[in-house]
C-alpha cells in the first residue's frame, strides 16, 4: 500500500515535471522572434495639432495612421495577430525593402516632410497666393551597388553640390555629373543632421541609362515660403498619406474658413503640386481607426495606381466600412478639389 502510494505521488511529481517544462519550452519558443512586423488600426490626429501658425485654426480635419510594430514580433506576438481581424503580418523584406531600420525611418521622415511641403504649396496655390519653392538639394533614395558612394552615403542625406559647386536645380547637378569622365574623382557636399560632410568618390556609369553621375536614385529637396506663414511639423509620424488633410487645413487658414462646421472629418491620401490626391497603404486599418474615433466621413483616394480598379483606397475603404456596420460615408476624391468641393457643399 506505501509503496503503491509513493509510485502515485512519484508519477504525479513526473507528471507536473514534464508539465513545468513545456510550459518552459513553450515560453522560450514563444519569445522567438519572427521576421514579421504587425500592422494594425493607428490613431486619429487633428492635424492643426502639427500645424504652427499665428493664423486661427480649426481642429476638426483628421489624419489616421497605420500602427507598425517597432520591431519584428516574437511568436507570441505572430500568433496572437491571427485573432485580429485587421492585424496584417508582413515579412521584414517587403516592409523594408532591403533597408535597415533607420533607413526606413529617413525615408518615411522624408516622405512626410515632401507631403507637408506639397500641401503648403498647393494650398497656398489653390488660395490664390503666391508661394515660393525653394531648391536646397536633391535626397539619396538609394545608392547603387557600384557607387563608389556606398558605404559613405545614406538615405536621407541631401546633396548639396560637387566639386565646390553648389546647384540650384536638380538638372543643373546632373548635367554638371555627366560632364565628368567614368572614373574621375569627385568631391560632394551633403546636409546630414543639419551638418554639412563632405566625401570624395568616383564617377559611375547610371544604372539602366548611358548617363554618368555619382550612383544614386535621388529626388528633388525642396521647401516652400508663404505668407501669412506656415509649418508642419509631424514629429515622430512618418510617410505621406496624410497630405490631403494637410492641404485641406492649411487652405481653411490661409482662406479664414471653417470647411467641416464642426464635424469630424478623416481622410488620407498624398498629396502632389498639382493637387491630385494618391494612393495610400493600409486604408482598411485606417477606415476602422477613424470609425472608432467617431469620423463622419472619411475621404478615400480613388488613385488605381498599380492596382486593380477593385482594389483602389476608396473600394476598399467601402468594404471595409460595411463589413464593420460603420455609419461614416466614404467620399471618393481623386483631387485636392473633389475633397474642397464635397465640405463646401455639405457644411455651408
Amino acid at each position: 500500500m506505501s509503496q503503491s502510494k509513493n509510485d502515485k505521488t512519484k508519477k504525479v511529481r513526473r507528471n507536473w515535471l514534464i508539465a513545468i517544462i513545456v510550459v518552459i519550452l513553450l515560453a522560450i519558443i514563444g519569445c522567438l522572434p519572427t521576421n514579421y512586423y504587425i500592422e494594425s488600426p493607428g490613431e486619429v490626429f487633428p492635424v492643426s495639432e502639427f500645424i504652427k501658425t499665428n493664423k486661427k485654426k480649426a481642429n476638426n480635419l483628421n489624419m489616421v495612421t497605420v500602427s507598425i510594430s517597432a520591431q519584428p514580433v516574437n511568436v507570441f506576438q505572430y500568433l496572437w495577430s491571427f485573432t485580429q481581424q485587421y492585424d496584417t503580418r508582413v515579412p521584414s523584406k517587403e516592409l523594408l525593402g532591403g533597408q535597415t531600420n533607420s533607413q526606413y525611418e529617413e525615408l518615411q521622415n522624408w516622405y512626410m516632410e515632401t507631403s507637408q511641403q506639397n500641401a503648403i504649396y498647393y494650398a497656398a496655390k489653390k488660395a490664390g497666393l503666391k508661394p515660393k519653392l525653394h531648391y536646397i538639394g536633391v535626397y539619396v533614395m538609394a545608392i547603387q551597388n557600384n557607387s563608389s558612394f556606398k558605404g559613405k552615403l545614406q538615405i536621407g542625406d541631401t546633396v548639396l553640390g560637387a566639386n565646390g559647386h553648389r546647384f540650384h536645380s536638380t538638372k543643373q547637378m546632373m548635367t554638371y555629373l555627366n560632364k565628368q569622365k567614368v572614373g574621375s574623382k569627385v568631391t560632394i557636399t551633403v546636409l546630414r543632421n543639419k551638418v554639412k560632410k563632405n566625401y570624395s568618390g568616383k564617377i559611375v556609369k547610371l544604372k539602366n541609362s548611358t548617363r554618368k553621375g555619382i550612383g544614386i536614385q535621388l529626388v528633388e529637396h525642396l521647401t516652400v515660403t508663404t505668407n501669412p506663414k506656415i509649418e508642419i511639423n509631424a514629429g515622430a509620424i512618418g510617410g505621406p498619406s496624410a497630405g490631403l488633410m494637410f492641404t485641406l487645413e492649411s487652405y481653411e487658414i490661409f482662406t479664414h474658413q471653417n470647411l467641416a462646421k464642426n464635424h469630424k472629418i478623416a481622410g488620407t491620401g498624398t498629396i502632389d503640386t498639382t493637387g491630385k490626391v494618391g494612393i495610400i497603404g493600409g486604408v482598411d486599418k485606417k477606415v476602422v481607426a477613424a470609425d472608432r474615433a467617431g469620423a463622419e466621413v472619411f475621404f478615400a483616394p480613388t488613385d488605381s495606381t498599380g492596382v486593380k480598379k477593385s482594389n483602389t483606397n476608396y473600394e476598399v475603404a467601402k468594404r471595409t466600412a460595411k463589413r464593420i456596420h460603420s455609419k461614416m460615408k466614404i467620399v471618393p476624391v481623386a483631387t485636392f478639389s473633389d475633397a474642397l468641393n464635397y465640405l463646401k457643399k455639405n457644411y455651408k
